[in-house]
């Protein structure tokens, strides 16, 4: 926004420092005056022995050395305010260094104040802390459109494939490729509405209501009984009703998400995935566990980053997803004030725990 130029702030504290030592200045006088030179006579003073100066003597005499006083008590004020008023401002200075380092795309710089802790320090600190929050954003952003870009595109690519192998081959089954453009599409519409779903919950756009998160987990296991009766799959939910705070929609897609990357994920076939909800002291919980291979702790601590798949077997599923369920889970997490937590089974497969804030009595 365009402004006016007008004076500092440094100036404009030398001015009040100057002008509090004068206004000091002229009501010292004032008191010596009121208290001191009212009980002189003001006519002349006369009698035997020396000389005794009246009033009028000792204003003249009095006069000269208060307009000097004041104008010291100016200079002095002018520049001891102005050394003072750039040593308090100096915190200021850096911060708005790093204010417009940060608008101009560097989100590295810390102002990194040192001293005891007071307001400058303070914002200092809380700049610092809202730096390291955007880096951070900006940098999982930035990876998130590299890879919803190259998601994308491989749909993208693999229909032109099909669609150039089709026309040069007149004698191709058209029903084997009308199916497998139906496969392809309906991944690109998941991927596309997952990083919907996915934006929504980041931006925290939702009213909070009450949500039974057991209610929520036996619709999940009913609209999902038949693919995991294709898949061999047994869902199994147990726990009484667990009343949590948030977005009922974004609620019902966490579970949802939940088990059915329990299900897609349940290799060899003939697995269980267990549906446990429960009240503790401090949050609303849901399990979920699903038997499976093994899996390591480094792949673990990566399956709720955006587009990682527990197993690369099953890419070509048509349920297998786009590698955004748990990133999806994890952000409705966070976004309700939950946290999501992942652990390897011993026996195999993987335990996902998910803690929600309950309503406030």
């Amino acid at each position: 926004m365009s402004r006016e130029p007008g004076l500092s702030v440094r100036l404009k504290l030398t001015l009040s420092y100057a002008g509090f030592l004068m206004v000091a200045g002229a009501v010292l006088l004032g008191i010596v005056w009121a208290f001191l030179l009212r009980y002189v006579p003001d006519g002349p003073i006369t009698g035997p022995g020396p000389f005794v100066p009246n009033r009028g003597d000792l204003i003249r005499a009095f006069a000269p050395a208060a307009v000097w006083a004041l104008l010291f008590l100016l200079a002095f004020g002018l520049l001891g305010g102005w050394f003072l008023a750039g040593r308090m401002l100096a915190p200021l200075r850096r911060i708005t260094e790093a204010t417009r380092l940060a608008a101009g795309g560097s989100l590295s710089h810390r102002i990194e104040l040192e001293g005891a802790e007071d307001e400058f320090r303070e914002l200092a600190d809380s700049f610092d802390a809202m730096l390291a929050r955007l880096e951070s954003h900006v940098a999982e952003q930035r990876r998130f459109a590299a890879n919803a870009s190259h998601e994308l595109r491989t749909p993208l690519a693999i229909t032109r494939t099909l669609l150039d192998v089709a026309r040069k081959d007149p004698d191709r089954d058209v029903d084997e490729l009308i199916e497998r453009l139906r496969i392809v599409n309906t991944r690109a519409i998941g991927l596309t509405e997952a990083l919907l779903l996915l934006s929504r919950a980041d931006q925290r756009s939702f009213t909070c209501e009450t949500v039974d998160l057991s209610l929520l987990a036996e619709e999940a296991a009913e609209a999902l009984l038949p693919l995991a009766e294709a898949r061999g799959t047994t869902l199994r939910t147990l726990g009484a009703v667990t009343p949590a705070s948030g977005s009922p929609a974004l609620l019902r897609q966490l579970v949802s998400n939940l088990v059915h990357n329990a299900i897609v994920h349940n290799l060899p076939a003939d697995g269980i995935v267990d549906i446990v909800t429960s009240v503790q002291p401090d949050a609303a919980e849901i399990v979920v566990e699903n038997t499976g291979e093994k899996l390591s702790p480094l792949l673990v601590s990566t399956l709720a980053e955006p587009f990682q798949r527990g197993s690369e077997r099953i890419r070509t599923d048509d349920h297998a997803g786009v590698g955004l369920g748990l990133a999806i889970v994890r952000s409705i997490a966070q976004a309700h004030g939950g946290t999501l937590d992942l652990a390897a089974r011993p026996d195999g497969g993987l335990r996902v725990t998910v803690r929600l804030p309950r309503p406030a009595e």
